[in-house]
């Protein structure tokens, strides 16, 4: 239903699953089995994965903080962006790639739930993109002590409002990573 022409394909966008960027987070080690049950289902289907990598902060690019996690495991022939913002479309050949491979419809799971997963969402949708967030594939840090929300609060809240999130000619959603189907029929 996506509102971009001639793309009916899915792809999953893994955003930030990084040494430097999960080391810690909540629920880490199950979200990362869930990412890896996505990514698995989406290989089985054809279905194109895109590794999304952030090299702000303390992870320049090549260092360990910046590189995927060690349970993931991307291939050589799949796609990988490189971002400094957090909506993974800004400044980034994402689009084009994603245009190349005829994709008007994202998968989305990785990091940070509450800065470049929401940005990357609400980035999709606002450029024609439907956008299905894995509920139990997304993970974020404890910022309460900056006056956040407990982690698991801020992604059942996120979780919440995508699931009944709308905009003209876009579906948006949730799904957990079990329930996750690419059949197309």
């Amino acid at each position: 239903m996506s509102t971009l022409e001639n793309r009916p394909n899915k792809a999953v966008l893994v955003i930030d699953v990084q040494n430097g960027v999960v080391a810690g987070n909540h629920e880490r080690d199950a979200v990362v089995a869930n990412i890896n049950t996505v990514v698995g289902k989406a290989r089985a289907a054809g279905v194109p994965v895109v590794w999304i990598q952030d090299a702000g902060e303390n992870r320049t690019a090549g260092s360990e903080p910046w590189k995927i996690v060690p349970e993931l495991d991307p291939r050589e022939d799949e796609p990988n962006v490189q971002k400094q913002w957090g909506d993974s479309f800004e400044e980034t050949d994402l689009e084009s790639l994603l245009a190349g491979l005829k994709v008007g419809s994202l998968v989305v799971t990785g990091a940070q739930t509450d800065a470049c997963i929401r940005s990357t969402l609400h980035g999709a949708v606002a450029r024609g993109y439907d956008a299905l967030l894995v509920s139990d594939a997304h993970t974020t840090e404890d910022l309460s002590s900056y006056g956040a929300p407990a982690p698991g609060a801020v992604i059942a809240h996120t979780n919440l409002y995508w699931q009944y999130h709308e905009a003209p000619g876009r579906s948006a959603g949730t799904v957990s990573a079990a329930e996750l189907s690419f059949d197309q029929g």
